[in-house]
């Protein structure tokens, strides 16, 4: 099915963030391993995971649209220098993720890619409500029980 050229340079911009995101979350997931954390290692390999599943969603459907995924383009990564530096980047990669979402679903939505906007829509929620939010938790942990506390409770 040739799709909206459009959707599919939507689609590659996708693309990049998440390779971006597979990218940080890996290298900070080895970091948390090399300092000892276990748990936030843990967690944190399990999202490049995820992001490596939205990244395939993202290839599959550029394919089916008969457009060519673009695995060259990245972001610049941010790699922090401490656990906290590294939990605040990495929500902001998440953040720009999810407006960048809502800005193609609603591209989708404007050219009537409704299959389109429902992958992306499933994308947005484990964004949203999965990556985003344990993000946030992790990082109020930390203003609330202080950084040590919090580093002695990820090891």
């Amino acid at each position: 099915m040739k799709g909206n050229e459009q959707v599919i340079a939507h689609l590659n911009e996708l693309l990049a963030g998440e390779l971006t995101a597979i990218d940080q979350y890996f290298i900070h997931s080895r970091i948390y391993e090399n300092w000892g954390f276990g748990k936030l290692y843990e967690r944190i390999a399990h999202e490049v995971m995820d992001e490596t599943n939205h990244a395939d969603a993202l290839i599959k459907r550029i394919l089916f649209l008969e457009g060519m995924p673009d695995l060259s383009q990245r972001e610049p990564l941010n790699v922090g220098h401490s656990v906290e530096e590294m939990l605040r980047n990495d929500l902001a990669v998440e953040l720009k993720v999810i407006q960048e979402l809502r800005k193609v679903m609603a591209f989708c939505e404007s050219v009537r890619d409704y299959q389109t906007r429902e992958i992306l829509r499933v994308m947005l929620d484990d964004t949203e409500h999965d990556h985003a939010h344990w993000l946030e938790q992790q990082l109020g942990l930390i203003g609330s029980i202080g950084l040590q506390n919090y580093l002695q409770s990820q090891m």
